[in-house]
């Protein structure tokens, strides 16, 4: 870790990172959720070797509820998820139910914790069936820290409890748990794996609560000094989820590409913040204006030749902490989300 680096200092000093630890910050948030059981529609169990495993929608139904608790959790505790039923002027014209998502410590809520970037793959030989492969997401990232983000927040947690969401219909394999448990330095019983299909009310949500993040990522993309984003919130438009992988995941995507707000508050200077609001929109991409499945079925399911462009929120604020100043752009499609997700009365 490059402790020298401009960004890792500025995020230290803007987050005082040394003194939170997401994995800490979600235990309690995860205690709440395992006491909610039945009320949640998830179940939890512990497999042979002590790692407990909670099915959110797998064999058990799930529910939006659960999605936004774990959606909360994978924010290390950082941040706060809610969601709402939509009202007021224009909502009829937008859509009828809200995920809000808010934190005071975006840089780490977001990148160090919600980020869905460790990689996790089994070949057939290694599973003794079927390959396997996910993208883990949440605050045991931050304890194995294999990305090379890492280096550049500056960040690494130190736990003895971790918890990781993975966003699959089947359990992960033995060796897969086990790369895991190395990386993070656990033991079994001190790790926690939530897996939550995006084909199901709790994936969904926890995919369309990733607005925020979505936004963070952007502006790390286009080289914005992260240390810089001392606040965010956002809003996205909570779909019912689809019968299969491609069009549920085509969905969380859209409801974020064309339905999703985000206002972020910045310290540095007005042209910074200027530039960042203009360039920040999925409105940027050369493939904006269709929806993500058909963008992910053209370029042979490969997220790789995707625009990087694409990937952010629709509507842009960002505010500057130095001038009081705030810039705006983008703006929300429904018009383009009506035909993909409404049926005909």
């Amino acid at each position: 870790m490059n402790a020298h680096s401009p960004i890792a200092e500025s995020v230290a000093s803007a987050t005082t990172s040394a003194l939170l630890s997401v994995n800490a910050l979600a235990q309690p948030l995860l205690a709440a959720l395992l006491e909610q059981q039945a009320e949640l529609g998830i179940a939890a169990r512990r497999d042979p070797r002590g790692v407990l495993i909670v099915d959110a929608g797998i064999e058990a139904p799930g529910s939006v509820a659960a999605g936004a608790a774990i959606a909360a959790i994978c924010m290390g505790g950082l941040g706060t998820v809610r969601v709402r039923a939509n009202g007021g002027a224009g909502a009829r014209e937008e859509w009828p139910t809200v995920v809000e998502i808010a934190s005071a410590q975006p840089v780490l809520a977001c990148l160090a914790s919600q980020y869905a970037g460790w990689s996790l793959s089994a070949s057939k030989e290694e599973t003794g069936g079927k390959k396997f492969f996910a993208l883990g997401s949440g605050p045991a990232r931050s304890l194995a820290c294999k990305e090379p983000l890492y280096e550049e927040l500056g960040y690494r947690d130190v736990s003895k409890r971790g918890c990781l969401v993975l966003e699959v219909d089947r359990a992960p394999p033995e060796v897969v748990i086990d790369k895991i448990l190395r990386d993070c330095a656990l033991e079994a019983h001190e790790l926690t794996l939530i897996l939550t299909p995006t084909a199901s009310r709790a994936g969904t949500t926890q995919v369309v609560a990733r607005a925020l993040e979505v936004a963070l990522h952007k502006a790390h993309v286009l080289g914005f000094a992260l240390g810089d984003i001392v606040e965010g919130s956002a809003s996205a438009p909570l779909p019912p989820p689809a019968r299969e992988a491609i069009e549920a995941m085509g969905r969380t995507n859209d409801a974020i590409l064309y339905g999703g707000r985000v206002h972020l508050t910045v310290n540095g200077n007005d042209d910074a913040a200027r530039d960042l609001a203009q360039r920040l929109p999925s409105s940027a991409s050369r493939d904006f204006g269709r929806s993500f499945a058909e963008i992910f079925t053209e370029y042979d399911y490969d997220f790789y030749k995707i625009d990087p462009a694409l990937f952010a929120p629709a509507e842009v604020w960002v505010s500057s902490l130095a001038t009081g100043r705030t810039w705006h752009a983008g703006a929300t499609r429904f018009d383009l989300l009506h035909p993909l997700w409404l049926g005909e009365a």
